[in-house]
């Protein structure tokens, strides 16, 4: 398992997202032992332009999941659909599936539980950006309880406040920080 992550950063963002994941992105040195999975809810058809526009001058290798393919160090995934993980004895592998009957793409939640089983193999960190609704927040909260650190945005850095406010009511130990902030707790976490 000599390319699975060490460490995972697992980054959810609805309305307002796309632009606050770029910063982030940006802000990153080459990785090394550290993946990133997001799940920024988009139409699948937009999902590669913003691949290609995140990777434009980045050192990072960022992928579209859109099939069954192993978790790998130093990538950034952006998910579609119902994107989850699963291990097997020598590998950890992503599970795709179309959404078609589900309320978002991707579903945070769902990619975000399938991590849970992971918290003994590998140091996670979880983040809830802004966005309309509550996506993600219940996975956040199983993630605490199973002692993941979890992050949300501060009221006055998030675009849309609807997740990080769930997140702030209802995740244990939640931490709530402002964005420019939750970048520097990302890079140190990514050395």
């Amino acid at each position: 398992m000599n390319s699975v992550p060490r460490k995972v950063v697992l980054i959810g963002a609805s309305t307002g997202g796309p632009s606050q994941i770029e910063q982030i992105i940006k802000s990153l040195p080459k990785l090394d032992s550290t993946s990133f999975v997001i799940a920024q809810h988009m139409a699948d058809g937009f999902m590669p332009s913003y691949a290609l526009r995140l990777q434009d001058k980045h050192p990072n290798n960022i992928k579209v999941v859109v099939g069954n393919e192993v978790f790998e160090r130093g990538y950034i995934y952006l998910c579609t659909g119902l994107t989850s993980v699963i291990k097997n004895s020598y590998e950890i592998k992503f599970v795709y599936n179309s959404a078609t009957v589900n309320s978002y793409n991707p579903d945070i939640n769902f990619i975000f539980e399938s991590f849970i089983p992971l918290v003994n193999d590998m140091q996670i960190m979880s983040v809830i950006l802004t966005g309309i609704g509550d996506d993600g927040v219940s996975a956040t909260v199983q993630l605490s309880l199973n002692g993941v650190r979890c992050i949300t945005e501060d009221q006055n850095s998030a675009i849309v406040d609807g997740m990080p406010s769930r997140a702030r009511q209802l995740v244990p130990n939640i931490e709530v920080h402002s964005l420019n902030d939750i970048i520097n707790i990302i890079g140190e976490f990514s050395e």
